[in-house]
């Protein structure tokens, strides 16, 4: 039957063009309304196979894509913030009739909850959300195209990393031990506060030398392996084991460091502008000074893209330094018996 009562509403029930069975509700307890919904779907349905037209699908249709695409990352929560700002602005519009301009005119200024200005960083996270909707209609063929909406302008990137004496007083002027458990195997693996604080024995295997960063606990969604060294090794076996999680605090889980023992290590060791997550900075940093490629140590780190990763380019030169000795002009011309500058290009 095309049309048949569930419950309370009407379903319909249409055999679309290519062969495909499409059935869904017809959101009415009314059989004539129903009738028209779907007259209408059959219709459009026809358009898109027969005419090649788009089908029109709404705004809420792509928020469902965006969402369901982002529903395994650790980051959902905030991109369901992201989607229910966008739906009030556009909730039922068709996506053709959404232009860049359109975005750009709503994209927030301002937070409703903390009543203060979105810095450009935030408002760039709600451009991308919609941005990633619109893109993902294109990719599933309801769009042609996605609305052009440039970017706002951040500040340079930052990168704060300290020496590795440095490293070692922040440590010795924890007080707290499970501080400084912490602090040093995010220094040894460059985990975010996140990924360390809920990592649990289960996902250490000590024979082979690895933890596993689960899927539900990475950043981007993704499950990652942490390589441990020997000191990485040291440190996980001097944690307690009374609890399911590796860095516990008193047999339970510690949700969240201890900041008032880490600033005062910070204070006592004569390190300024420094926070947790320029642990990772440094333990990059580290890598990066010593020789390791950047696509390694994208891998290690669990970035998602290289360009996260190019801020520390500059802190290597090995991949510069072979080519400094290719001009030089202050070469010694014993010929004359006598020093003189001349100029030698040396050809490699």
């Amino acid at each position: 039957m095309p049309i048949y009562k569930r419950g309370t509403n009407y379903w319909v029930d249409i055999s679309a063009p290519d062969g495909s069975r499409i059935r869904k509700s017809a959101g009415t307890g009314e059989k004539v309304k129903a009738q028209e919904y779907h007259d209408k779907l059959k219709h459009e349905l026809w358009q898109v196979a027969r005419l090649g037209r788009l089908p029109e699908k709404t705004f809420d249709d792509i928020v469902v894509l965006a969402l369901r695409e982002a529903e395994h990352q650790s980051c959902y929560e905030n991109k369901v913030i992201y989607a229910d700002y966008w739906l009030k602005a556009f909730r039922g519009r068709l996506i053709s009739t959404i232009s860049g301009e359109d975005i750009a005119n709503r994209l927030p200024t301002h937070s409703t909850a903390k009543n203060c200005r979105l810095t450009n960083a935030t408002r760039n996270r709600y451009r991308s959300f919609i941005m990633r909707a619109f893109s993902l209609a294109v990719k599933s063929g309801w769009l042609k195209q996605v609305p052009h909406l440039s970017t706002q302008r951040e500040p340079k990137v930052r990168v704060r990393w300290i020496e590795k004496d440095q490293a070692r007083a922040l440590i010795s002027s924890l007080r707290l031990e499970w501080m400084k458990r912490v602090v040093s195997f995010a220094l040894l693996t460059g985990a975010r506060k996140g990924e360390i604080l809920s990592l649990k024995w289960e996902s250490v295997n000590l024979s082979r030398r690895i933890a596993v960063v689960t899927a539900d606990n990475a950043k981007s969604g993704k499950a990652r392996p942490l390589p441990l060294n020997d000191e990485a090794v040291k440190v996980i076996n001097e944690c307690d084991r009374d609890s399911d999680y590796v860095f516990s605090f008193k047999g339970n889980r510690a949700n969240e460091i201890n900041r008032t023992d880490f600033s005062r290590a910070l204070t006592m060791a004569g390190i300024t502008d420094f926070r947790f997550h320029d642990l990772r900075h440094t333990w990059a940093s580290w890598h990066v000074q010593n020789g390791t490629p950047l696509m390694t140590l994208k891998e290690l780190g669990g970035w998602e893209k290289l360009e996260m990763v190019n801020k520390y380019a500059h802190l290597s030169t090995e991949h510069l330094s072979r080519f400094s000795g290719i001009v030089t002009f202050l070469a010694q011309n014993n010929d004359e018996g006598n020093a003189k500058p001349s100029l030698s290009v040396v050809n490699q």
